[in-house]
């Protein structure tokens, strides 16, 4: 008997030896411990700033990070949690939230999608970055936004803007779009949709105008099924810069990892910018029909700027094309006297060339360049656009716009006259007074 007990004690302290070489944080630090029983109240339904590490124990980052995590939770004490939560040991809850190293370090704000830290591993910053996410939720709560409490609760009257998408607007809506589609292929009768459904409604206006999400009933739309080859619900697909190469989304099905997967393929999924010329209505509905803002640029004649001044001007607005990627605008240029009656409209020419406009067509308004046709000017142009367009004027009637030939990127050139005497063009007169 005294032998059975000594082997159990002996087992006791293996397993107490064991788990305090493993665990980073004791009973007695100031960082709140977490695990899949408490994560939901300490962390979902709080009602402050939670800060959560996700650590693995045998990391030797993590160890590091110990001291100072321990003594953010002393400074920010009564202001914010500091928690952490092994992710070796709780790997399914890790795996929700997208973790895929360590330490992973996000911030949870109630309604909010969590938000990842990534400023250096020191005390100062963390405690700055944390008192930013605790002004931002004062200040929603100041506007009178409801913050308090768990997130869940937020999106349940939040109506969801991820869009019903079926055969008849598939093509117009995605294909067709220069954006970053993410598109849930489901059937209604499938318990994983019924479970994905809150997530992804969450994601969806998480990422409103940023990433479209959409949806797909399958048992209503048996031929987009069929045509992207969906065997199995639900599946993912992501239409990105290749629209006709959809690539399948294989992470967790948590919002916040949707969220994190959306926002990494927007930086890699976005097409080149462009700046087109205005060779004739359909330039004009393509680029301008659609954009928020349409950049249009009045570039000198061939004769007055050769291929070298234009091809100057056009990397130019490339690159300010570049500059404002993602942003819903569209870049064209015409040269001088090509589109008459769009200039007639919107007052270009008087002053000379080269000139700009911002132009939106669906709102029937413009408003002029005004300084140097430069870089630093343009850009400056375009932001002050987007904030609302100070200075506006009415566009009128919608302009005529001409069928021309594209420039052939050559230089132009002079057409030289047939030489003629006076004497030629004064004969008849000559002939008349020699006859007097």
């Amino acid at each position: 008997m005294r032998g059975l007990l000594f082997g159990f004690s002996f087992i006791l302290i293996c397993i107490e030896l064991f788990v305090g070489a493993n665990a980073l944080y004791g009973p007695s630090s100031p960082v709140v411990q977490l695990n899949p029983s408490n994560f939901k109240s300490k962390v979902l339904n709080s009602n402050g700033v939670v800060l959560v590490e996700f650590f693995a124990p045998w990391c030797g980052h993590c160890k590091a990070l110990t001291p100072t995590w321990e003594k953010a939770a002393s400074v920010l004490k009564g202001v914010a949690t500091v928690a952490a939560l092994d992710a070796d040991a709780h790997q399914s809850l890790a795996q929700e939230y997208g973790i895929k190293g360590f330490p992973t370090i996000k911030v949870f704000a109630p309604g909010k999608s969590p938000v990842d830290y990534q400023g250096a591993r020191d005390v100062k910053p963390i405690a700055e970055f944390a008192l930013q996410q605790i002004k931002a939720l004062l200040k929603d709560r100041l506007n009178g936004k409801a913050t308090g409490g768990s997130s869940e609760k937020s999106e349940k009257s939040e109506p969801s803007v991820s869009v019903e998408l079926n055969s008849h607007n598939f093509d117009d809506l995605v294909l067709k779009s220069k954006d970053l589609w993410i598109v849930e292929f489901f059937a209604p009768w499938c318990g994983h949709c019924k479970r994905l459904a809150p997530e992804w409604k969450k994601a969806a206006n998480n990422l409103k105008g940023k990433v479209k999400l959409g949806h797909v009933d399958c048992d209503a739309e048996k031929s987009l099924m069929s045509r992207f080859n969906v065997q199995g619900f639900p599946t993912i697909l992501v239409f990105g810069a290749d629209k006709d190469s959809p690539s399948p989304y294989e992470g967790a099905r948590t919002a916040s990892a949707i969220e994190s997967f959306a926002l990494e393929q927007l930086e890699t999924n976005v097409l080149p910018p462009e700046v087109t010329e205005l060779t004739g209505p359909d330039v004009m509905e393509e680029k301008c029909g659609s954009a928020a803002i349409c950049f249009v640029a009045f570039l000198p004649d061939i004769l007055d700027s050769k291929a070298e001044g234009r091809n100057k001007y056009l990397e130019m607005l490339l690159s300010v094309a570049e500059k404002f990627k993602r942003s819903p605008y569209s870049f064209v240029w015409a040269a001088a006297g090509k589109q008459s009656d769009l200039e007639k409209q919107v007052g270009v020419g008087g002053y000379g060339y080269p000139a700009l406009v911002a132009l939106n067509v669906k709102k029937g308004a413009y408003a002029p360049l005004k300084s140097a046709f430069g870089r630093d000017q343009i850009i400056e142009f375009v932001k002050e656009a987007g904030l609302g367009g100070k200075g506006n004027l009415p566009l009128g009637v919608t302009p005529s716009i001409a069928k021309i030939e594209p420039w052939d990127g050559k230089d132009g050139e002079i057409i030289e006259e047939d030489e003629f005497s006076l004497d030629e063009l004064m004969g008849d007169d000559t002939a008349n007074k020699d006859e007097l």
